[in-house]
């Protein structure tokens, strides 16, 4: 019985993933840290603090502080969300579908408040959620299922009547250790790796998800492929 519904941010409300990648290279490299697509790979899914410091640790530099190389990142995101962001393909009418429902829904973010604040904005969506849960609310981020559990007590649903949709495997590791059942929406690249295989279902993009199977009610285990 599904009685609410929790989103990841990036990747799922907004294509944001191309935006981070490009911030992130920018201020690394300007601070001379070398970082090649394959490199890149050993941050997926991670906070921007971790991130900061896992490439500090690889290539130490002493013109900004951690905490303001952080800062510069997250504030090229956002002017990126600012200047190009868009709801992801088929969003607004999940959304819709969710409201007429009388679904609750939630909002569980590895990025900061403001970068939060930022991506509802831009896409007017905020309406739409009961409770938007941002990094600085718990103690640890995702893979750990602090946020998610968060979300479903905000939303007053038990963890295991909540559907996530998420769209890396460090957010689908954190809704599955919260006991939730999990919509997957891999990046191309990921769309055949067995990490995805623990989600309850599988989707390209949010514009396959069929209602009248869904129902509200169950996920049941599927592979659609129309995108």
């Amino acid at each position: 019985m599904i009685q609410a519904v929790i989103f990841d941010m990036d990747g799922v409300l907004i294509d944001s993933e191309p935006m981070w990648q490009q911030a992130e290279l920018e201020v690394f490299s300007s601070l001379g840290v070398t970082i090649c697509p394959k490199r890149k790979q050993q941050t997926v899914g991670m906070t921007t603090k971790l991130v900061t410091a896992h490439w500090y640790q690889q290539s130490p530099w002493s013109s900004m502080s951690l905490d303001e190389a952080e800062q510069a990142v997250l504030q090229q995101v956002a002017t990126q969300i600012n200047a190009a962001g868009v709801p992801k393909k088929g969003l607004l009418r999940l959304l819709d579908h969710l409201r007429q429902a009388e679904l609750p829904v939630g909002l569980a973010t590895n990025s900061p408040g403001f970068l939060m604040d930022t991506t509802l904005q831009k896409l007017q969506i905020r309406p739409y959620f009961s409770t938007c849960c941002s990094v600085e609310m718990v103690t640890e981020g995702k893979p750990a299922p602090d946020i998610y559990l968060l979300a479903a007590k905000n939303l007053g649903v038990a963890p295991e009547h909540c559907l996530v949709f998420e769209d890396s495997f460090t957010g689908m590791t954190a809704a599955k250790a919260a006991g939730m059942k999990v919509c997957a929406l891999p990046a191309e690249h990921d769309w055949h790796h067995s990490k995805f295989d623990a989600a309850d279902m599988k989707l390209r993009c949010l514009s396959e998800l069929d209602f009248t199977q869904l129902n509200l009610r169950s996920v049941l285990s599927n592979e659609r492929s129309c995108c």
